[in-house]
């Protein structure tokens, strides 16, 4: 269960290592977005937001659901509590340690 969590955790932080996927994570903070409407102002095009989707899914951050051609995407604030959750633990042990 720990390697699994750990595992989870890395997914996320380096799915959160990326400028473009931060971006995309900003913008569904604010509700569902297709993922051509996620491209639009990074100028990206399509297949390359894919990619950045991809990753954000398999991180767990995000989800998707395809409707026809459209496929939307979906922000899961939870798994994003995961990396918020481990720098909370670490920032008692440095403030306990200086």
């Amino acid at each position: 269960l720990m390697v699994q969590s750990q595992s989870a955790l890395s997914l996320v932080y380096s799915a959160l290592s990326d400028p473009t996927r931060r971006a995309m994570i900003t913008r569904l903070a604010r509700g569902p977005v297709s993922v051509s409407a996620l491209a639009q102002p990074l100028n990206m095009s399509l297949t390359a937001a894919a990619k950045h989707v991809r990753l954000l899914e398999r991180s767990g951050i995000v989800s998707t659901r395809k409707t026809g051609r459209v496929r939307t995407c979906h922000i899961d604030p939870k798994r994003l509590g995961l990396a918020q959750d481990w720098l909370a633990k670490q920032r008692a042990v440095w403030e306990e340690r200086f």
